[in-house]
Order: structure tokens, then sequence, then C-alpha cells
């Protein structure tokens, strides 16, 4: 799983995430992404089981890009645990993701075998997700006329 193979501090505080991302909200990789609709913490478990399961579904093919990386220390105390004796030890990491980030980018595979494996992707993630293809003028115009949103620098 991902993890930081060192930090600059051991424990950090909760933090905000208001607003949406003004960083990596483009694909700027791969052809298609995924892109998420909502701020939350996602977690090193959840990163992972959303990227097999895109790599399961490309069946080798193509190539797959993860844009986020879980660099916050969370730390739990145990359940039933009297308040005091300090914050807890770091129990997992998690990668703080604001609105209209791009989470994944394929490339190298067709429209239709990208929408499915981006579409068992988004089931692993604890957030609502859009499915969104690189600015081109040619695939603007299509998926335009098609009803898609796609993403662009306008």
């Amino acid at each position: 799983m991902l993890q930081p193979k060192r930090v600059r501090f051991r424990k950090s505080q909760r933090g905000r995430m208001e607003g949406a991302s003004h960083r990596g909200n483009t694909v700027a990789f791969g052809e298609y992404g995924l892109q998420a609709l909502e701020s939350a913490w996602i977690t090193a478990r959840q990163i992972e089981a959303a990227r097999r399961a895109i790599v399961h579904h490309l069946h080798r093919r193509g190539r797959v890009w993860i844009r986020i990386f879980p660099d916050k220390p969370i730390s739990l105390k145990p359940a039933e645990t009297r308040m005091g004796g300090g914050k807890a030890a770091t129990d997992h990491w998690v990668a703080v993701v604001r609105r209209e980030r791009v989470l994944f980018e394929i490339d190298g595979v067709d429209n239709d075998t990208a929408r499915e494996a981006i579409r068992l992707a988004a089931h692993k993630l604890p957030i609502s997700t859009k499915f969104v293809i690189r600015h081109n003028d040619i695939s603007n115009q299509a998926a335009n006329m098609e009803g898609e949103v796609t993403l662009g620098e306008n």
C-alpha cells in the first residue's frame, strides 16, 4: 500500500477541505480520468482497491496514473480508552482530496473500456465522482454533441 518513506512530522492536525482543487483538476497524462465531485479523506486501502479494479479490467492493456498520494497520517486511540495520555500513534494514511481533483487517469484503451474501468474504480471510493475526457478540439466537440462533460483549459 502507498505511504511515505519518511515524513518531517510524525503526527498532523486534521485541517480543512473547503473549496475546490486548483491544482490537478485537469486530465494531464492520459486520455480519460476519474474526477472527484466532493472533498474527502481517501485512505491508502481505498486507493489501492480502486487501482486494482482498473488494472483488472484493463487486462494489462493501456496505462494507469494515480494522481493522489496518501501523505497525511491519521492517529486513532483504541475504543473505550479514557481521555488524556497524549495523541495516539499513527493508524493509517490518507490523501486529502478536494472536489474537482483528478484521482486516476487511463490511456491506451478505447472509450468504452476506459469508462467501465473508471466506473468499477468509482465504486471503491467513498465519494461521488465523474468520468472525464482530456480536452482536445475534436474529442471535445464530439463529446459535447453527446452531452458528455469534458474538462479543459478555457
